[in-house]
């Protein structure tokens, strides 16, 4: 009996709860004040019309990604599957195949084959970006990725590829003339050359 009543003193010295006076009422008043001056200031509208209007995209934004070339139309990529194992989501797939004095589709042994990225998977974090040492791979400022089908946010190789530019040649086609791979990784190659064209 004792011990019960001293486990209770020493709760009740122990535990002093302070007592708390309601705020004075210029304290309320400013208070109110914040808010009633908040209402009406003037502050510009961040809403857009989407989809007639779109956001501009930060510079540094990542989007879509997207499978370079070179300046004479061949692929950057050379399937060294670097950004498959950088990917922490597990979303790319890469398989290489080796190129041939009659296919050459990039400049080297070999070339990527298969490219996906799975946008189902992908949390868009630019660890591949990093890891690409050709930089072949990089990220656009497209964000509008939505399908009502799941199958169509596989992108494949063809769905990446950078399109064509002007005096670029599909590959395959062979390397420009008296230049080797690391010509082309030290960016000496800056158009085609009429020997490319496959005839």
């Amino acid at each position: 009996m004792a011990d019960d009543f001293s486990i209770e003193k020493a709760v009740e010295q122990s535990v002093q709860i302070p007592e708390q006076s309601p705020s004075s009422f210029f304290t309320q008043l400013k208070g109110f004040w914040l808010t009633f001056v908040t209402m009406f200031q003037v502050k510009k509208v961040q809403t857009i019309q989407y989809p007639e209007e779109k956001a501009l995209t930060a510079e540094r934004f990542h989007g879509r990604h997207q499978l370079n070339r070179y300046d004479d139309g061949l692929e950057k990529c050379i399937g060294c599957e670097l950004c498959a194992w950088a990917c922490p989501a597990d979303a790319i797939l890469v398989e290489a195949g080796d190129n041939t004095p009659e296919a050459q589709y990039s400049p080297g042994e070999r070339f990527g084959k298969v490219y996906q990225i799975n946008y189902l998977r992908c949390i868009f974090c630019g660890l591949c970006i990093e890891a690409c040492p050709t930089r072949a791979l990089t990220m656009t400022n497209e964000y509008e990725l939505a399908e009502n089908n799941r199958g169509k946010l596989i992108f494949d190789k063809e769905d990446l590829l950078a399109p064509l530019r002007s005096g670029m040649l599909q590959p395959p086609h062979p390397m420009y003339p008296g230049t080797t791979d690391t010509s082309y990784y030290k960016g000496e190659v800056t158009g085609t050359h009429p020997s490319q064209e496959v005839k």
